[in-house]
């Protein structure tokens, strides 16, 4: 659909289409009064078409009942033309199903004509701040698709990409779940590159790749003299990413004292590194990934539940390539032309009968990393 947008705050224009003139113009004198929005009177669906062909507007408010082209031929027609604009019905009490089937041919909602004033402007504030976040949800997905590093078109890949546009600047925390080598650190960081962060810094840490005895070192960093051989302060992690991305990779193999401590950042924004006594306001946001189902590990006693709370609000699922096997021909193309160039070769393309091959092959727990290694 064409993309319409608003000229700016308090400046939406609403077009109100019914063929009785003077509830028309009442709508629109009552919506500029209560909602500060500029307002257009079509007196029929074919009045209000060529407007909408002709112009930019926010929202439509629709009458149902109206002679020559009615409400629905109107939201046809709207659908047909890919005008991009919300459209909430209003109709005479006891035309329920007439708006439920309005709502399928795509109405934003639908309203009785006998609802308070203060319903209607509530119902326009909601439609246009819909459109405001799919357009802000299509940016992203637009910044994301040239220069991102997932590859793959397939349902599951979308659905992906879809949430990491929607998540790149909630400030919260993310959990990535997926098998080793699906690619999730990606996923991090395309969170982090789709952010207001993004010339902030990301920082990786593998809590699976560190012996028990420094993960709190390297995480929330020690003063001089924390313990035997710590010669210098040491800033952690959490002070690295500063107001960026911190990503805990396979946060499933944290000790239970560094879960707790975990924790407590997570519910106050502070740290205390190891031997020091001052709290150290932490900005960075988190995005944790692990292979394992915490679920269980929580049930069995091995990861806490409160802290699985903290980081399980919002959850991208990262599918494996056996999932996604429409993608693998994409995936083969891509490293076949980048890898050979890092190793200083000539690029060789995909026969067909070997595409077919790693089609029926039985991809298991490295997936895409597999793929990568796979000849």
């Amino acid at each position: 659909m064409t993309s319409r947008r608003r000229t700016g705050p308090g400046g939406a224009l609403v077009l109100i289409i019914d063929d009785v003139r003077p509830l028309a113009e009442q709508y629109a004198y009552d919506l500029k009064r209560l909602g500060g929005f500029r307002t257009r009177v079509a007196s029929g669906g074919a009045e209000g078409l060529e407007i909408l062909t002709r112009e930019v507007v926010d929202c439509v408010i629709l009458d149902l009942e109206m002679p020559g082209l009615d409400g629905f031929d109107v939201l046809r027609a709207v659908q047909h033309r890919e005008i991009d604009v919300p459209v909430i019905v209003y109709t005479g009490t006891g035309s329920f199903d007439r708006c439920v089937e309005a709502v399928r041919l795509g109405a934003f909602s639908f309203i009785d004509k006998a609802e308070p004033m203060e319903r209607v402007v509530h119902e326009v504030r909601l439609a246009l701040r819909q459109t405001d976040l799919r357009q802000r949800l299509d940016e992203l997905e637009e910044r994301l698709a040239p220069d991102s590093p997932l590859i793959g078109e397939s349902e599951p890949m979308q659905a992906v990409r879809a949430a990491i546009a929607r998540l790149a600047d909630i400030p919260s925390p993310v959990l990535v779940l997926g098998e080793s080598g699906t690619g999730k650190e990606l996923v991090a960081r395309e969170l982090h590159r789709l952010s207001g962060r993004r010339d902030e810094a990301f920082v990786a840490v593998n809590c699976g790749g560190m012996a028990e005895g420094l993960v709190d070192s390297d995480l929330f960093g020690h003063d001089r003299g924390a313990f035997t051989g710590a010669l210098k302060a040491r800033r952690g992690a959490f002070e690295r990413a500063t107001s960026g991305t911190l990503f805990l990779d396979e946060i499933g193999e944290l000790p239970a004292s560094v879960q707790a401590r975990l924790l407590r950042v997570l519910e106050g924004g502070e740290i205390i590194r190891l031997g020091g006594e001052d709290t150290i306001t932490i900005g960075a946001r988190i995005v944790a990934a692990t292979h394992r189902d915490l679920d269980a590990e929580a049930d069995r006693g091995a990861f806490r539940h409160d802290l699985l709370y903290r980081l399980n609000v919002h959850v991208i699922r990262v599918p494996p390539l056996r999932a996604r096997p429409d993608d693998i021909p994409l995936l083969a193309a891509h490293f076949a032309r980048t890898l050979p160039a890092r190793l200083g070769r000539a690029a060789r393309p995909q026969a067909d009968a070997a595409l077919a091959r790693l089609r029926a092959r039985a991809w298991g727990g490295d997936n895409v990393r597999e793929r990568r290694n796979t000849r």
